[in-house]
């Protein structure tokens, strides 16, 4: 299980192979689910890959807009909320912003080290804290709709 800022960290990381990989795995998913990958929804789920870093709406807007000229923040909403909806991307609430699912397509809650110095933010997929996390909420009989953890400090670069 592939961490994003871990890959990140690593100076052989082929950030385009990166893009291209979440770009294929998106088509595959899509495919088989029978929901559509227009080209708009996958121009912005390449721009939410094109850093290790969680993108804003408005900066995906500004670059969308770059070539699609009618690009309105509807547009941007809508493929956003689609992407989330079948998984690809995550949205980072204390940021209000969006970053690419390191495991597109496997179910799992949200785990996310967020440096609060240079802003690489890192899915992790800890198995054992989702399980303790239904746990904690079965206990209480809490019905739990979305379990998303987030953790800021810094990176081991910005920490060192």
């Amino acid at each position: 299980m592939a961490a994003q800022g871990a890959a990140h960290a690593h100076q052989t990381h082929n950030h385009r192979a990166c893009i291209e990989d979440a770009l294929a795995t998106a088509r595959e998913l899509c495919a088989a689910r029978g929901v559509q990958l227009t080209p708009i929804r996958e121009k912005v789920l390449q721009i939410v890959w094109r850093s290790h870093k969680p993108v804003g709406a408005y900066d995906v807007l500004d670059e969308l807009s770059r070539s699609h000229k009618s690009a309105r923040p509807p547009t941007v909403y809508r493929a956003l909320d689609f992407l989330m909806g079948e998984g690809l991307i995550h949205k980072i609430e204390s940021l209000n912003a969006y970053l690419g699912c390191v495991e597109a397509g496997a179910p799992h809650s949200g785990q996310f080290l967020i440096c609060r110095h240079c802003g690489a933010t890192e899915e992790i997929v800890d198995r054992k804290l989702e399980t303790a996390l239904e746990a904690a909420a079965k206990r209480t009989q809490f019905a739990a709709e979305r379990k998303v953890v987030e953790i800021s400090g810094l990176c081991a670069r910005c920490a060192g």
